[in-house]
């Protein structure tokens, strides 16, 4: 046998004995600590028994026969304090001074709020996540440099006034009303 059988043999070997010991590190199936998500899935129920239910017929009554006249329909009349209560609930926009006007194109006019610009996206993100959960109207848009977030649109400007002094009051965000637009 040569040299170079020699060393071929011995290299032949040394490559086997490290394929014997590194195959089953790499294909144990562990994986990336990554990839092992805890299980989110909860049991399923138990399926419930079957039940068996008789139906029952009642008889329906005689309707060929007018209805008494002498019990008359009784009408709740709510009581004047509760009544006072729904008026005042009731909102105080004035429809003939406060209607949607139309622009030059017979669109019309929309108004929103802008309440604030941001250079980072996640501030802005996570204001509108804020007021979102709230139960308000929240979209972003991107400009140039800023990303700014808007609440609305609403056709009657005084809705957002009042908008605009409500977070100005609960979230101190001062806002600008300023013309909807769909760019």
């Amino acid at each position: 046998m040569t040299e170079q059988q020699k060393k071929r043999l011995v290299g032949a070997a040394a490559v086997i004995v490290s394929a014997v010991i590194l195959f089953p590190l790499l294909l144990d199936g562990s994986g990336y600590r990554e990839r092992h998500l805890q299980e989110r899935m909860p049991p399923a129920p138990q399926m419930a028994e079957a039940v068996d239910i008789e139906p029952t017929r009642q008889a329906l009554p005689d309707s060929a026969a007018p209805a008494d006249p002498a019990a008359p329909a009784v009408v709740k009349v709510p009581s004047p304090a509760l009544r006072s209560a729904i008026e005042k609930a009731r909102p105080s926009i004035d429809a003939t001074s406060d209607t949607p006007a139309l622009d030059q194109q017979q669109v019309p006019v929309a108004w929103t709020l802008q309440l604030a610009s941001f250079r980072d996206e996640a501030n802005a993100r996570s204001l509108r996540k804020e007021l979102v959960g709230a139960g308000y109207k929240v979209y972003i848009r991107h400009g140039p440099d800023m990303v700014r977030v808007f609440v609305g649109p609403d056709l009657q400007r005084s809705r957002l006034e009042q908008l605009q002094a409500r977070l100005k009051r609960d979230y101190s965000l001062e806002g600008m009303i300023v013309r909807f637009t769909t760019q």
